[in-house]
């Protein structure tokens, strides 16, 4: 009996960003702005009731990213304004730069 051979690992996993953002619930406009501190303040139009922001910080990052919604996942945070947010499927070098561009 031969012994089994361990299958290759698959190294071309995608890769993903990891933000620490600030919400800025009930706001006139979707979008995302960098804060003084280095931070990053994203204001959305949602009322924070019922996960309703929650569900408009995952519409809004997978629109600017061009994800699925299903490669945003809020990991921390989900009853307070400051999230930890990772988006799979995103390179990490021109994340800020796709974050950060004017709504069309």
């Amino acid at each position: 009996m031969q012994p089994k051979k361990s299958r290759p690992k698959d190294k071309s996993a995608p890769a993903g960003v990891t933000l620490t953002v600030r919400i800025q619930p009930r706001a006139s406009k979707n979008e995302a702005i960098r804060q003084e501190n280095g931070g990053i303040k994203i204001r959305l139009t949602a009322p924070p009731v019922d996960g309703a922001a929650n569900e408009a910080l995952v519409k809004f990052l997978a629109d600017r990213f061009s994800v699925a919604r299903s490669q945003v996942e809020i990991v921390s945070g989900h009853t307070s304004r400051d999230k930890i947010v990772r988006v799979n499927g995103v390179n990490g070098e021109g994340a800020e730069s796709l974050l950060y561009k004017e709504s069309k």
